[in-house]
């Protein structure tokens, strides 16, 4: 099966390794951990910085457990056999990781605009297939990407979850662009689900250990992205109404 679009690659996928490792299947699931000393050095000096400045631990602890589902449990090393995975390692870090880190510990000022087109952008790039390629052949790109979705939603989080006294405002136009990143996860959804054929070659080859075609992958991956991505970020912006509604009450 040929890719809808092409990348340029001269490589082929066995040519490259992602970050996460080579491609597993199911059985070495459970021992697929991502132990690499600097990844756990990191998320530790993370761990200890946020409990530090946190304003609810209990919520810096759930995004830093969401942190380490997403790039230390066997997630990681799924995300190069199936784009299904990968789909499910973004909700992680966009709908568990983000708006936990900006409830417990929010970022000041953040730029509502700024902080939605960050988010926007590497959604966009990570449904590439040529910056798809990319960031599988690179960790410098792989982690450029990253980043950028974490800091962008959780910026965009610490808006919608804002204490600030103007709160209520702000959830308005915090809630306004989330939707809007709602409807991009919605449009990438539906583009992977109607695909007529696979977009990426690193997936070519991948999924049939786990009992899937390449395009079944990539239409499960799509669903994933579309339902229940709208349904985590419709539950995140309840949750901010209800704190915005208690502190207008209390006011």
């Amino acid at each position: 099966m040929e890719p809808l679009l092409s990348t340029g690659r001269v490589a082929t996928p066995a040519e490259a390794t992602p970050y996460c490792g080579p491609p597993i299947a199911p059985s070495e699931a459970l021992a697929a951990w991502n132990l690499a000393p600097p990844l756990l050095a990191a998320l530790a000096v993370f761990l200890a910085l946020g409990l530090w400045r946190a304003t609810e631990r209990r919520a810096v602890l759930l995004g830093w457990t969401a942190l380490i589902v997403a790039f230390v449990s066997p997630l990681c090393a799924m995300t190069t056999a199936l784009f299904l995975a990968r789909s499910a390692h973004h909700l992680v870090v966009l709908a568990v990781a983000a708006p936990a880190l900006a409830a417990g510990w929010p970022l000041r000022r953040p730029a509502p605009v700024v902080a939605f087109l960050a988010t926007a952008l590497a959604l966009i790039l990570w449904h590439l297939p040529a910056a798809y390629s990319r960031a599988w052949d690179s960790a410098l790109v792989y982690w450029t990407l990253q980043l950028l979705l974490l800091s962008g939603a959780w910026a965009l989080w610490s808006v919608i979850l804002t204490r600030a006294e103007d709160a209520p405002a702000r959830l308005v136009t915090g809630a306004t662009l989330a939707l809007g990143l709602g409807s991009v996860m919605s449009l990438l959804g539906a583009l992977l689900t109607f695909a007529p054929r696979p977009l990426y070659i690193e997936h070519l080859t991948t999924s049939a250990a786990w009992g899937m075609s390449p395009l079944a992958d990539q239409q499960a991956a799509g669903l994933v992205m579309w339902v229940p991505g709208m349904l985590l970020m419709s539950a995140g912006l309840a949750l901010a109404a209800r704190r915005a509604w208690r502190r207008v009450e209390a006011a």
